[in-house]
C-alpha cells in the first residue's frame, strides 16, 4: 500500500470561480491547461496503473485568500471542501480522505470552516500557505487557526509554498525571471515560514502541532549544518539586541525544533536529495507523496519517478513501510 499525502486537485466550481476572480493571469493559464487537475474521472483512469495507490486530496494553489478578499474566500473553501468531500465519497478507493482549504485572510471564517470540514465533511487536516497574502505566519492573528487545529481536532497541517512572480529576485527589477520565484522560490518559502514558527516560539506554546512541509523542508534538510552553526549565535550579527534573547526562551537548541516538522518526498525524483531529508527528519517525519499533477507528463511522472526515488534507497522494510503509508496513516487517522 502507498498512499500519495500531498497531491492536488481542482474541482471545476473552483476553477470557474479563479477564473473570474483572479488577477495572476500566469496561474490561470497554468492551472486551465492541467487536465488531470479538474477531469476527476480521467485522473482515477489514470491512477488505475498503480492499484495499491491512494491520493490524499488537497486543493491546488491558489488558496481562497489569494483569488478573492475577506468577503470572498469563505465561499470559495466551502465550494474546495464540498466538491473534495464528494469526490472522496464517490471514489473512497483512491481517495481515502481529503484535506481542508480555508481563507486565511479572514481568521473568524476559517476556524468556522475548519470544524465544518472536519466534523460535518470529514477532512483529515488543513491546508494552509506559507504566507497570507504576504503576511507571515507568526502573527498572532493567525495562532488561533494552529491551536485549533491540534488542541481541538488534533490533526495535521499541511504547508504549501507560494511566492508570486511579481516578487522580484533583484530590487531593481520589477518581477522575477525564469519563473525563479517558483523553482528556487518556492523552496525558500517553505525555509523562512519554518524559521519564523520556530524563532516565534509556535512550537513551544503547541508541542503537538503537527506540520508537513512540501518539497521535504525546503532548504532546511540541505543547509542544516550551517542553520545549526549560525542560528547558534542568534544576535551576534543583529543591531537589535532583541534578538540576542531569541534563544534564551527556546528550551532546545533551534536545530531540534526544525527537526519536529514533517517532510514530504516531493523532490522531483531525487533520491540523492531525498537521502539528505531522511537523514535530517528521520524515517517517522517523511512521508510519501507526488505533487501530481505537475509534472512534464501531467500526473504519471511525479508518482513513477517519486516511487523510484525511495526504491533507490534500499531502505530496510519497516522505514519503507512508514514512508509509504504508516507515517500517513497515524498523521490522518486512518485505518489500515
Amino acid at each position: 500500500m502507498k498512499i500519495d499525502i500531498f497531491n492536488h486537485v481542482m474541482p471545476v466550481r473552483y476553477l470557474e470561480m479563479m477564473k473570474q476572480h483572479a488577477k495572476d493571469q500566469g496561474i490561470i493559464k497554468r492551472m486551465t491547461s492541467i487536465r488531470m487537475l479538474w477531469d476527476i474521472e480521467a485522473r482515477v483512469q489514470m491512477l488505475e496503473q498503480w492499484p495499491d495507490l491512494q491520493q490524499v486530496l488537497t486543493l491546488s494553489v491558489p488558496a481562497p485568500e489569494l483569488v478573492g478578499g475577506p468577503d470572498l474566500s469563505p465561499e470559495l473553501a466551502r465550494i474546495a471542501n464540498d466538491d473534495m468531500a464528494a469526490m472522496v465519497a464517490k471514489w473512497p478507493k483512491k481517495f481515502p480522505a481529503f484535506v481542508a482549504s480555508l481563507p486565511m485572510n479572514n481568521v473568524p471564517a476559517a476556524l468556522e470552516e475548519m470544524d465544518r470540514a472536519i466534523e460535518k465533511l470529514g477532512a483529515r487536516g488543513i491546508q494552509i500557505c506559507t504566507n497570507v497574502n504576504g503576511r507571515p505566519l507568526d502573527e498572532p492573528e493567525f495562532f488561533p487557526v494552529f491551536e485549533r487545529v491540534t488542541n481541538k481536532h488534533d490533526l495535521p497541517i499541511f504547508m504549501h509554498p507560494v511566492r508570486p512572480a511579481t516578487r522580484a529576485d533583484y530590487a531593481n527589477e520589477p518581477k522575477s525571471k525564469y519563473e525563479i520565484w517558483q523553482v528556487l522560490g518556492w523552496p525558500y518559502e517553505t525555509s523562512v515560514a519554518m524559521a519564523r514558527m520556530v524563532f516565534s516560539g509556535l512550537l513551544e506554546r503547541l508541542p503537538e502541532l503537527r506540520l508537513i512541509t512540501h518539497h521535504c523542508g525546503g532548504m532546511l534538510p540541505y543547509f542544516s549544518g550551517r542553520a545549526e552553526t549560525l542560528w547558534a549565535q542568534l544576535g551576534s550579527r543583529s543591531v537589535d539586541g532583541a534578538e540576542a534573547e531569541v534563544l534564551k526562551r527556546l528550551s532546545k537548541p533551534p536545530i531540534e525544533y526544525f527537526k519536529m516538522f514533517y517532510g514530504d518526498t516531493v523532490l522531483g525524483g531525487s533520491s540523492s536529495a531525498l537521502r539528505c531529508g531522511l537523514d535530517f527528519f528521520g524515517a517517522d517525519h517523511v512521508v510519501f507523496a507526488s505533487d501530481c499533477p505537475f509534472d512534464p507528463e501531467e500526473g504519471p511522472m511525479f508518482i513513477r519517478e517519486g516511487i523510484r526515488s525511495i526504491e533507490d534507497l534500499d531502505l530496510n522494510a519497516d522505514d519503507a513501510r512508514k514512508l509509504y503509508f504508516g507515517n500517513a496513516s497515524k498523521l490522518l487517522g486512518l485505518k489500515p
